[in-house]
């Protein structure tokens, strides 16, 4: 026992004090460290919360402009609808006739006026206002979609009457593309196109992934017909948002030389910018030898799968997954920094995607392996045409966008023709995997040539004002 005295307290208080200090001082750190802690989590969140807040609003921006809100809602209602007439259209020609050749011919017939007008379409494009060009096309569209119905709900629809409409209706979208395309930088500006192209692409596929769905029902249950009439009724919307469009800017048209040398013009400036011409060759043969896959689905879906209208519903609607999470994440895209690179990964990506989906006999698997077939294809497409926009200048893109469109869409009805009369020989199957193996070597080839082409790429995208830092005060006179 200790002795306790006053002489004792000093210390025993001096300790005391000491200990409930360091109690205190520890408590007031803890309480400090979780406040801190508390403050931290906070602020994470809080970043978070605006990073996410940041990247919607990079993936959405071009919807600020009114005139794009137009454009996308009612452009998606007509785009569900002319997904269902396709879907449709092929199911009733394979009814019809039960012949991959004659489904391969429909589909030539439908996009080979695409690849003959190209060059006159872009010059129109070029010289005349896109605005009023692009209402006469939907507005065109949709008589055709009518009569279509028309014939077919009447019980008289016969093989050549479709062939003949699909024909039309490709004169129609032999003008309407590259007006439509070229007509994007009108409606956002330069500084939000990028995200314009991405959006109009997204839009495209969302379309795709909800009208093979709708047609598929639709056509088990009350025929084609209905499908038609839907789409000649949903160009109401897509007229409508034209018509209410206020626009303040237009881009700069072709008013020099005659339609010949613009022409003329047109051609060469693809020929001998290097990038560009790479570009369309690659989506060229991509397009004649992989995409008449889409005409060759009714043969899975009916003959390989044992499957109907329903399955072919089912199966476009998978590619169509794909393909829209391949245009939001190019939307999700702030530059086109790297675009080259994705442009030849997607490439190979598409192709070997195509060559598994040729070995599957199960449904579900088919359906698993078409949605990375449909994002490397929509990453390739998106790519590409960003690209091509950026690197144009103004009074070029029409006809730019129409050697475009010629070479993506239309060198389709070729390969298509080529690949319906193949695959009555040696089977569908071996006919996409040969598709997909020519996917796989021109993406390649595209890979070794990137290098080399960069410079002038980039010189291109500064002088149309769409990259960082001052533009050149001239280019290379070569770009061969």
């Amino acid at each position: 026992m200790i002795p306790f005295s006053f002489s004792n307290w000093p210390t025993i208080q001096t300790k005391s004090t000491t200990r409930l200090s360091y109690n205190i001082s520890a408590s007031n750190k803890n309480i400090m460290a979780e406040t801190a802690t508390s403050s931290e989590l906070r602020d994470a969140g809080n970043t978070e919360k605006q990073k996410n807040r940041v990247g919607v609003r990079t993936t959405l921006r071009a919807l600020r402009h009114r005139n794009f809100q137009l454009f996308f809602g009612g452009q998606l209602i007509s785009l569900i609808g002319t997904w269902m007439q396709n879907i449709a259209q092929d199911w009733l020609v394979y009814r019809l006739t039960g012949s991959s050749l004659l489904l391969g011919t429909v589909a030539f017939a439908s996009q080979i006026p695409i690849f003959l007008l190209a060059p006159v379409s872009g010059i129109v494009a070029d010289r005349w206002n896109r605005h009023r060009i692009v209402i006469a096309t939907q507005s065109a569209s949709m008589l055709l979609a009518l009569t279509l119905a028309t014939l077919t709900l009447s019980g008289r629809i016969r093989i050549w009457e479709i062939m003949v409409i699909a024909s039309l209706l490709g004169v129609v979208n032999a003008f309407d593309i590259p007006a439509r395309q070229a007509f994007l930088i009108d409606m956002v500006g330069r500084d939000d196109l990028l995200n314009a192209i991405a959006l109009n692409s997204s839009m495209f596929n969302s379309a795709r992934i909800i009208g093979p769905a709708i047609a598929g029902i639709l056509v088990a249950s009350v025929g084609e017909g209905w499908c038609f009439f839907a789409n000649g009724i949903s160009y109401i919307a897509v007229i409508t948002g034209l018509l209410l469009m206020r626009l303040t800017r237009k881009g700069e048209l072709q008013k020099k030389g005659s339609a010949l040398e613009n022409m003329i013009e047109g051609f060469r400036f693809a020929r001998h910018t290097a990038p560009v011409r790479a570009l369309l060759l690659l989506i060229g043969v991509v397009s004649l030898a992989a995409m008449p896959y889409t005409v060759l689905m009714p043969i899975f879906a009916g003959r390989i799968l044992h499957g109907g209208a329903r399955q072919l519903g089912m199966l476009m609607g998978a590619t169509g997954v794909g393909a829209l999470f391949g245009a939001l994440t190019l939307a999700s895209k702030a530059d086109v920094k790297g675009l080259g690179k994705w442009v030849w990964i997607a490439a190979t990506g598409f192709g070997t995607s195509l060559i598994l989906f040729t070995l599957s006999r199960r449904l579900w698997l088919s359906m698993a392996l078409l949605v990375p077939t449909g994002f490397g294809m929509m990453v390739q497409m998106g790519a590409t045409n960003t690209l091509l926009q950026v690197m144009v200048p103004d009074r070029l893109r029409g006809r730019v966008m129409s050697l475009y469109s010629m070479m993506f869409i239309g060198m389709g009805p070729i390969g298509a023709l080529i690949g319906g009369a193949i695959a009555a020989r040696i089977g569908a199957p071996w006919t996409v995997a040969v598709g997909g193996v020519t996917c796989l070597a021109g993406g390649a080839i595209f890979a070794r040539r990137l290098p080399g082409m960069r410079g002038v790429a980039r010189q291109l995208i500064l002088e149309q004002g769409m990259g960082a830092g001052e533009p050149p005060a001239s280019l290379p006179v070569s770009r061969s």
